[in-house]
């Protein structure tokens, strides 16, 4: 099974953590439902041009968070999320965000009141541009 995951050697965030984190919103957003089986941790290794060490620890991580399930002989799944941990993570993935964007905003010297604009302005036009399209086609 392939397994959309982008990772890139060049970014600041080390490999495990932008596996780990892709692949935990795959399996919170529902793109790997509960019971999907994954590749085997060599099979993901090469697919993703890593160390088998790698995948072993996402694997362990998101275990040990609930997420996978391993059964000894026959592979790890994607183990049922409860809806609250669905919510925390929609919720926690928004604010990180946000506040991502908040400190960039500081650090270049907005104020509170421009950046509060500027998020306005910015959530404006999305939902505006997200209006105009249905389906995948533009409805103007």
């Amino acid at each position: 099974m392939h397994i959309p995951i982008h990772i890139s050697p060049d970014h600041a965030e080390p490999m495990y953590h932008q596996i780990e984190t892709q692949l935990r919103s795959l399996i919170l957003s529902g793109q790997l439902p509960e019971g999907t089986l994954l590749p085997s941790i060599r099979e993901f290794a090469h697919d993703l041009s890593c160390s088998v060490i790698t995948i072993r620890r996402v694997y362990q991580d998101l275990e040990a968070e609930g997420m996978l399930r391993t059964k000894q002989g026959t592979g790890t799944f994607v183990a049922k999320v409860g809806v609250s941990k669905l919510e925390n993570y929609r919720q926690s993935a928004v604010v990180q965000a946000m506040k991502a964007a908040i400190e960039t905003g500081m650090q270049v010297k907005f104020t509170v009141e421009e950046l509060r604009q500027l998020f306005e302005e910015a959530l404006l036009q999305i939902v505006q541009d997200k209006e105009g399209w249905i389906g995948g086609e533009n409805k103007s």
